[in-house]
């Protein structure tokens, strides 16, 4: 549950100003919630707390945009194809600015680490960053975006596109392959995404 420590009025402007949906706060000590998808900012005299399943998206509202990022991916699943999960994580020099997984259904776990990189890519650019340094276990995943290897797969083609259009949304970006070990938070995401469902 983030905590942001800010002045609460700038804020709710902010967020009015984005078009989320303000209310009055439901207790006395509340002055008032904003609800942005699948999560819900509640102001106090200094500082807002955000619930919900997916805070990061009302965190990026408020973040000051622009700055560098690290994003590491992941993604896998149990069979090829079988039950696959995702997980990212974004990192600044301030520490890890946000993070996410979830359970995707049935997929490759080609497919799994396309969709983990698509979803930290997403985030990435809604937090405003300018530019991302990208890092994956994926070798395929990272020779396929980056050109190095062809993509014969019509899904991951697919994907591959929609990776492609996210990071040149960027002002300069770089997308490598790191060894499983240096991915260790990503993939910790993944299989704890695997294992609650």
């Amino acid at each position: 549950m983030p905590v942001i420590e800010c002045d609460v009025d700038a804020a709710r402007k902010t967020l009015a100003d984005a078009g989320v949906v303000i209310s009055d706060g439901k207790t006395e000590y509340e002055r008032w919630r904003a609800r942005y998808e699948d999560a819900v900012a509640i102001a106090y005299d200094d500082k807002l707390v955000i619930q919900g399943s997916n805070p990061q998206r009302i965190e990026a509202l408020l973040r000051d945009s622009g700055g560098h990022a690290y994003l590491y991916f992941d993604g896998g699943s149990r069979g090829n194809p079988g039950p696959a999960a995702i997980g990212w994580v974004i990192v600044t020099s301030d520490g890890i600015a946000a993070e996410g997984s979830e359970r995707i259904g049935r997929a490759t776990n080609n497919q799994a680490e396309y969709d983990a990189l698509i979803a930290g890519l997403k985030t990435a650019s809604e937090y405003g960053f300018d530019s991302v340094d990208v890092k994956g276990d994926s070798q395929l995943a990272v020779k396929q975006v980056t050109g190095a290897w062809k993509t014969n797969d019509p899904d991951l083609r697919e994907r591959r596109v929609r990776a492609r259009e996210l990071l040149e949304g960027f002002d300069k970006w770089s997308l490598k392959h790191v060894p499983r070990e240096v991915n260790e938070r990503a993939d910790k995401l993944v299989n704890e995404a695997l294992d609650d469902g």
